[in-house]
């Protein structure tokens, strides 16, 4: 069970890798809520979903908007906004049961794992979505970290899930 980059597994078709660009790196285009953001890659743009990670809702229809689901949304946004290149590596699955790419997600600037940075900043809690925990452990021991210092939702909310007053 190892991680893959997403041009290196077969989801991505060659053709689809760019000349400037290898397999598995695009750019943003548009962060949609705290853990889902719309990325380029290869020509295409596709909505990718942050793998070990849920944060407070902040779009979705049908449901109110959560405790810091606002700030997360704008977290994320701060850390890959409109134009950053990432590089996206999977899991066991491809795509969750909504069509989105499932990937953890690092800057390609500086490295930063931006899945592992909103659990550390108290932005999201690290959950388990099995059968994608291949980096589980380091999500979890980012979570403690983040409940130990108070940071973020974790004094104001208690939580993800908690409706706004």
């Amino acid at each position: 069970m190892g991680i893959v980059a997403l041009g290196a597994c077969g989801l991505l078709p060659d053709d689809q890798a760019t000349a400037d660009r290898p397999p598995g790196v695009g750019v943003v285009t548009h962060p949609v809520d705290g853990d889902t953001v719309d990325v380029e890659i290869g020509g295409v743009e596709e909505r990718v979903r942050l793998i070990g990670i849920d944060t407070p809702e902040s779009v979705a229809p049908n449901r109110p908007v959560e405790c810091y689901g606002p700030e997360a949304k704008a977290r994320l946004a701060e850390l890959i906004p409109p134009g950053t290149e990432v590089r996206l590596e999977r899991d066991v699955e491809a795509r969750d049961q909504y069509g989105r790419l499932l990937a953890y997600v690092f800057r390609t600037a500086d490295g930063l794992h931006v899945n592992e940075s909103l659990v550390r900043d108290g932005y999201a809690e690290a959950r388990r979505y099995e059968p994608n925990v291949a980096r589980q452990a380091e999500l979890d021991a980012a979570e403690v970290e983040a409940r130990a210092a108070d940071r973020g939702l974790w004094p104001v909310c208690g939580g993800t899930n908690t409706p706004l007053p």
